[in-house]
């Protein structure tokens, strides 16, 4: 994909998707979301018009628990993993805090 669209452009697309399936989520009524990825966490929130988070428990190094605050969606727990964050548990760990 990238050598056919460029590497911008297929970041782009593979984010935009990932924010349609988050938007799907919560739709369907899912209100726990962990997202990996930082553009990819950003498009997330920015699909699910998120205006603000109140910092929880911290899931490892510098990923807390998010809950968000004034989203159309209602209350909804996220935790936004960029970079290399976390280790091998980090998905389990997240899981088990965002209760």
């Amino acid at each position: 994909v990238q050598a056919r669209h460029g590497r911008d452009a297929a970041g782009h697309a593979i984010e935009q998707a990932m924010a349609d399936i988050a938007e799907g989520l919560v739709q369907a009524g899912v209100r726990r979301l962990i997202v990996a990825g930082g553009e990819t966490s950003g498009a997330v929130v920015d699909r699910l018009k998120i205006p603000g988070f109140l910092v929880g428990v911290e899931i490892a190094p510098g990923v807390p628990v998010l809950r968000a605050v004034g989203a159309d969606a209602g209350e909804m727990l996220l935790a936004l993993k960029s970079g290399n964050f976390g280790g091998a548990e980090f998905f389990t760990d997240a899981l088990g805090l965002m209760r």
